[in-house]
């Protein structure tokens, strides 16, 4: 039985670990996601089993060496565009929730595009759940349109577009419109340079 890819988060803020590890699983599915609240912590388990380490900036600094020899998976989170160390990839947690999913969404298309390197999805994943109609509107929702924009480029109704975008969340099983934006970008429904 093939097991699934691993991804580690180094930080010591639980909330900030717990947030990301959310959204690491809507942007990557197959993948297992654990936290650590220490690089120490994190050394007792095979740091090689991991696909990525998405670690705070003090961590990385701190153990330089380590992470250096692990720059191409490491991933480093800090809190200004500013304070970014090289060589490594940076993700700056401290922005608009949108800004963030669209940050994580580039670093993944730019690592693995097309899913290069990465396992399959799990067929349940693969299926078409969306009608064409449902898929028009998510489309618009995700490019940032509102209700009533929506129905004026479909040329529906405002009910209408309530009830597909209710119809949307439901059958994707997802609340909030930055979900519904790592659905579509990750399935191929929507360009993340559109958004």
């Amino acid at each position: 039985m093939q097991t699934r890819p691993k991804i580690a988060i180094i930080d010591s803020n639980t909330l900030s670990a717990l947030g990301l590890k959310g959204m690491l699983q809507n942007v990557m599915p197959i993948m297992t996601v654990d936290i650590f609240g220490s690089f120490a912590e994190f050394t007792t388990s095979n740091t090689n089993d991991y696909f990525h380490y998405f670690t705070n900036v003090n961590i990385v600094l701190d153990n330089r060496d380590f992470f250096n020899v692990h720059s191409r998976k490491t991933i480093v989170l800090t809190t200004s565009p500013e304070n970014q160390p090289t060589g490594f990839h940076c993700l700056c947690i401290n922005v608009p929730e949108r800004q963030l999913v669209h940050s994580l969404l580039m670093l993944q298309q730019h690592a693995h595009p097309h899913g290069k390197n990465l396992p399959p999805l799990p067929k349940v994943l693969e299926k078409k759940i969306l009608s064409d109609r449902e898929i028009e509107v998510m489309n618009l929702i995700v490019q940032g349109f509102i209700n009533k924009e929506i129905a004026d480029k479909l040329n529906i109704g405002l009910a209408t577009v309530v009830t597909h975008r209710r119809n949307i969340m439901d059958k994707l099983g997802v609340k909030s419109v930055s979900a519904l934006t790592i659905y579509a970008v990750m399935h191929g429904y929507v360009d993340i340079n559109s958004i």
